[in-house]
């Protein structure tokens, strides 16, 4: 159910991309393949394989990975006020989620530390490319 939302979203990104517009967005992109529809579109779906020169060329995505313990994380989400998702999903969140790794271009940054930290840390990478 989460692919044609998935591939909407990628076409978004590709068509800023085109525009040459810096583009972020936010989601959960928990498991590895989503984070793949996000880069290639619907032809990570059809193949396990990178795409070749010449292709629809995969977008260059930083993945910002959120990582924090389940406590932290469940204490926030009861706060929220007027939010979609109710508290009692955040185990089958954490029961799914697969980190992202290499080859993967992403970065870990801790939920832990306060607001104007994170948002630093993913400014540098950002800058750093």
């Amino acid at each position: 159910d989460r692919i044609p939302w998935l591939c909407a979203l990628h076409d978004i990104l590709r068509r800023e991309d085109s525009s040459r517009e810096d583009t972020i967005l936010a989601c959960s992109a928990l498991k590895k393949m989503y984070r793949r529809i996000l880069v290639s579109g619907a032809s990570a779906i059809e193949s396990n394989q990178p795409e070749q020169p010449g292709e629809n060329a995969a977008l260059k995505i930083l993945f910002v990975h959120l990582d924090g313990p389940v406590d932290i994380i469940a204490g926030r989400l009861v706060k929220r006020r007027g939010h979609f998702m109710p508290p009692e999903l955040l185990k089958s969140q954490f029961d799914i989620l697969e980190p992202p790794s290499a080859p993967e271009h992403f970065i870990t940054v801790s939920v832990e530390k306060s607001l104007p930290e994170i948002v630093l840390e993913i400014e540098r990478a950002v800058f750093q490319g």
